[in-house]
């Protein structure tokens, strides 16, 4: 039993939740009425079977620096509840599991995407960026960014803009989510060597960095409106939650409350969890997608 629980840590259940979750409100965006069942569910399948997967893999390249780092000090290959082996196993089983779903059930294209998306985040941002540079949330976003165009394109076989704007929304969203954990935990990236923005410019630095890319994603969540992809209530609840997360991030700049930066952190999976499901209202409800 506590093996299982140890496998089921490897998968970082919450951050995969909400992955999964961009993924499917992707899928049920790419067409007018109710998707088809079986490429949605075996999507959001083979979509979990490789997040899961990354992040397994992120344990296993992340696991001396895990050692150091409060947060992260309980994971099993830091407390030793695994060995890298049975790490190594579980994440290539999931990896196989997941490119078998996607590839047979699904199509070649959410395959390919996928295969991309997982490689992006555990090769190139958790084993490269991620110690490189300080920018390495924004270089590295990219991967985890891309949920809502594989759901789109396990529905639809293709690419169209409407989920490229997902994309670019969770894209822009990622910095200032991390930067406001990196901040509270400043200390432990500092202790593990890690060069996140807090620690090598400074927190003043960093709060700024936060104000911009808020302002940049309010700019960027009016879109779907602007080009038509939904209407008033969509409208009005980006609006708000926006403005909402930039009272947050100037708050950062102007307080000193400790425990500030956590609680942006927090509003911020909030804020993008209910613009996710604004865009899904919006598409189904009728009086949702009036437009001036």
């Amino acid at each position: 039993m506590r093996h299982w629980r140890a496998y089921l840590e490897l998968t970082k259940p919450r951050v995969v939740a909400l992955l999964v979750f961009t993924a499917l409100i992707g899928g049920l965006l790419a067409v007018p009425g109710v998707p088809p069942w079986r490429p949605l569910l075996l999507g959001l399948a083979g979509i979990w079977l490789a997040a899961a997967s990354a992040a397994a893999l992120n344990h296993l390249v992340d696991q001396r620096i895990d050692r150091l780092m409060a947060r992260t000090a309980h994971r099993p290959l830091a407390t030793g509840a695994l060995r890298p082996t049975q790490v190594l196993a579980f994440a290539l089983l999931l990896g196989v599991l997941s490119m078998l779903v996607l590839g047979l059930g699904v199509n070649a294209l959410t395959a390919w995407l996928t295969f991309a998306s997982l490689i992006g985040y555990a090769v190139v941002y958790t084993a490269f960026l991620k110690r490189a540079t300080p920018q390495n949330i924004v270089i590295g976003g990219i991967a985890g960014a891309a949920p809502p165009v594989l759901g789109w394109a396990a529905v639809t076989d293709h690419v169209a803009p409407g989920a490229l704007l997902l994309c670019l929304i969770i894209f822009v969203w990622t910095p200032p989510h991390f930067w406001a954990l990196a901040i509270h935990r400043q200390d432990d990236y500092a202790k593990a060597n890690i060069p996140m923005l807090p620690v090598t410019h400074g927190v003043s630095y960093t709060v700024m960095q936060i104000i911009l890319y808020t302002l940049l994603l309010v700019a960027v969540s009016v879109l779907p409106y602007l080009i038509g992809m939904s209407g008033l209530l969509y409208l009005a609840g980006a609006l708000i939650l926006g403005g909402i997360f930039l009272v947050y991030a100037f708050a950062l700049r102007l307080s000193r409350d400790p425990t500030l930066p956590m609680r942006t952190f927090r509003y911020s999976i909030v804020y993008l969890t209910a613009l996710f499901i604004l865009l899904l209202v919006d598409h189904y409800l009728p009086f949702g997608h009036y437009t001036l």
